[in-house]
């Protein structure tokens, strides 16, 4: 069986234990040294919806394990919005299969930056809740970091508060309490597939402070040499060919091209974006930021989407739950 220990992920099996779909015998371990050979050969697929099945049997473990003790979460959602309904309900239906209890809070559109405070205040002081998420974004009205702020730092599962981002980019300090749970997800998947990150060369594109500023300090904390690409940065398409490992968080739909893909590099796609297609009942499909095919024939390692980063986030989370109310045990 697995635990989760400080909100990483340790498991019996091998970190290689990642799942893979394979049209490539060359990967894992050596992935992102690049290869003339490689790039003839089509990518490995890293399954992030298998992956996450096993750090939910890891926490579920781990869960059955502290009883009568029951870690909490409470799910904060304000408003209607459809997209972030479905990922509240993705969250709380995950909890629930791993034996964690789920505090739903939906509140109306027209919810007060007071009330909602005002809740938050309750959440941080009920012995029942380890962590506690607030599903963005907030409508227009409510000022959002401010909300954020007020979260109770042993309870802040997202890795948001300002000391956990604070320390999340300090060296030979106190680590942070909870890591982001997408750039979390990107690094136990690059882990998990046998990726070698010290010595290699990691690009990320996009500097957000939800994924791209946080996945870059922890490849460099992993001893990656880092460069965080953006809206200025000059000849992208060569400063990307010359990465072994590419993270491409920048929100575009199919932005990342194959010809900018380093043969045998590892590609891991944060982004997650709705384009027309008439051939599906919604009348649209999901995509990535990389072209999915086009760099799936240079890459040694390629996530999909749907069906990677997204599915390990919520897997993440639940390990920030988990060991938030592991230090809340262990300290009572």
């Amino acid at each position: 069986t697995g635990s989760v220990r400080g909100g990483v992920v340790a498991s019996s099996r091998s970190r290689a234990s990642c799942a893979v779909m394979s049209a490539s015998p060359s990967a894992g371990a050596n992935a992102g040294a690049g290869t003339s050979q490689q790039s003839a050969l089509a990518a490995k697929v890293i399954d992030g919806k298998a992956t996450a099945q096993q750090v939910r049997e890891e926490v579920s473990a781990a869960v059955a394990a502290m009883k009568p003790n029951v870690p909490g979460l409470a799910v904060v959602i304000v408003g209607t919005r459809k997209d972030s309904q479905t990922y509240v309900r993705s969250k709380r239906r995950a909890c629930e299969e791993v034996g964690i209890e789920s505090f739903g809070h939906e509140l109306p559109e027209s919810t007060s930056q007071s009330e909602l405070e005002a809740l938050i205040d309750s959440l941080n002081n009920d012995e029942r809740v380890h962590g506690i998420l607030v599903q963005l974004p907030l409508p227009a009205h409510i000022d959002s970091q401010v909300v954020l702020d007020r979260i109770a730092l042993e309870k802040d599962v997202d890795g948001f508060h300002p000391l956990n981002m604070g320390r999340l980019c300090m060296s030979g300090r106190e680590p942070p309490l909870a890591v982001p749970c997408t750039p979390k997800a990107c690094m136990e998947l690059l882990r998990r597939s046998g990726v070698e990150i010290s010595g290699k060369r990691a690009v990320v594109l996009g500097r957000s402070n939800i994924v791209g500023m946080p996945v870059a300090m922890l490849l460099l904390q992993a001893n990656a040499t880092v460069t965080i690409c953006h809206s200025r940065t000059q000849d992208l398409p060569s400063v990307v060919r010359e990465a072994d490992i590419v993270v491409a968080a920048i929100g575009r739909a199919n932005f990342v091209q194959g010809d900018w893909i380093k043969p045998g590099a590892v590609v891991i796609d944060v982004g997650i974006n709705a384009v027309s297609d008439e051939s599906k009942k919604s009348g649209y499909r999901l995509v990535g930021d990389a072209d999915y095919q086009a760099c799936a024939k240079r890459a040694s390692l390629i996530t999909p989407v749907p069906g990677g980063v997204g599915p390990m986030t919520i897997a993440m989370l639940l390990t920030n739950t988990l060991a938030a109310a592991e230090r809340k045990f262990a300290s009572s």
